[in-house]
């Protein structure tokens, strides 16, 4: 027979003699623990109360993504049968305002039933006609995203290149217009790289894919006479908008990034992290041609970040190079032997006014007829 815990008999006594007291009354319902304000929580409290929010967070996108997804497919049908009654029965402008009015009066509590909507409708379901494109990537978008896509992107492949990278990539209307604006389809992937001979087949074709040329560097105003330190001041000083024309995945990690190498001192301009690619990405900064001795500066700079911080797991470390003009012979040429994988291309910055500035700046012109109206030789 084995013998009691002291503590555990004395939990026994405890019990024992509340039990007598109140022995012949019925037993109350066990009450319910409450942890009141600076009451030490539960061990696992935190992560179970994150868990769940992440949970709900994602119960409510799903939820709207599915709400915006029907009213989608809802506009789409609307479009399609407005198209196939002007096809077959002839209808005109005026039964579109018509129908906006008696859907309007009959739909009250709804929005986007105006004529120019409606419009809109007849306009998408023209521009895609296959149901399953629609379901599955117009339908994804917001509304007003198709509406953007249907207003600034000619040419349905174009456009729905646009649609599909605005799912992947989560972009905002705002930064859709920008991209579209500045032709990102036409530079996306175009950058001059050794990577298929440098990179296994998956990895090569999505670092390709990554990188662009030209980037274009829109809300930099440099002068010509810009050295690189300036142009790297300018790019971290709009960090954001740098990172924005990137493209997602880039993570930054520094600018002159300090390594040191068989005792010397050496300087990376800019370090990112790719977080899908999973490797580091040097960009060296060029305010002139590109010359074939940058890419072994590259391939140093490569070598030396791959030994001192690439770590396990991650792929070989890629090295771009952005200059403001190149040759693409040379390039190629610079690149051939290389055995590090490295881009390169070339960047674009503002070189005219915005157009919302025309207008309300005067022109050198003015200026000058101003200021030759006004100023006198000292001699007269």
């Amino acid at each position: 027979m084995g013998h009691d815990h002291p503590a555990e008999r004395a939990a026994g006594l405890a019990s024992n003699g509340r039990s007598s007291r109140v022995t012949g009354r019925k037993k109350s319902a066990p009450t319910r623990a409450v942890v009141r304000a600076g009451t030490p929580l539960p061990a696992g409290y935190a992560s179970f109360l994150d868990g769940l929010k992440t949970r709900i967070r994602a119960a409510q996108v799903k939820a709207a993504l599915a709400v915006n997804a029907e009213l989608v497919l809802l506009y789409w049908r609307i479009g399609r049968d407005i198209l196939v009654r002007q096809d077959k029965e002839g209808w005109g402008a005026r039964v579109i305002d018509r129908l906006s009015a008696d859907l309007r009066a009959a739909f009250p509590e709804m929005q986007g039933f105006s004529p120019r909507n409606l419009k809109y409708m007849r306009a998408f379901a023209e521009a895609w006609p296959e149901p399953a494109f629609v379901q599955q990537v117009a339908a994804q978008l917001p509304w007003f995203h198709n509406c953007t896509l249907l207003d600034r992107v000619k040419g349905k492949d174009v456009r729905a290149w646009y649609a599909r990278q605005t799912i992947e990539h989560g972009w905002s209307r705002n930064v859709l217009l920008a991209q579209i604006e500045t032709r990102v389809h036409e530079r996306a992937g175009k950058a001059l790289t050794n990577f298929k001979g440098t990179l296994p087949p998956p990895h090569s074709d999505l670092a390709q894919q990554t990188l662009k040329d030209p980037y274009v560097f829109d809300f930099l105003t440099l002068g010509p006479d810009a050295q690189e330190r300036d142009l790297e001041r300018g790019l971290l000083e709009h960090v954001r908008d740098f990172l924005l024309e990137l493209g997602v995945g880039f993570a930054f990690v520094g600018s002159q990034v300090h390594l040191e190498v068989g005792g010397e001192d050496f300087y990376i301009d800019l370090l990112f992290f790719h977080l899908r690619l999973r490797c580091f990405v040097v960009i060296e900064l060029k305010t002139g041609e590109f010359k074939p001795e940058y890419a072994g500066k590259m391939n140093f700079y490569l070598s030396a970040v791959d030994a001192q911080l690439r770590g396990e797991g991650d792929h070989p470390s890629i090295g771009l190079v952005l200059c403001k003009e190149k040759n693409k012979v040379v390039v190629e040429y610079a690149l051939r032997d290389t055995k590090k994988p490295i881009g390169v291309s070339a960047y674009r910055l503002l070189e005219k006014l915005p157009a919302k500035l025309k207008g309300n700046l005067p022109t050198v012109e003015e200026l000058e007829a101003e200021l030759g109206g006004k100023t006198k030789p000292r001699d007269e």
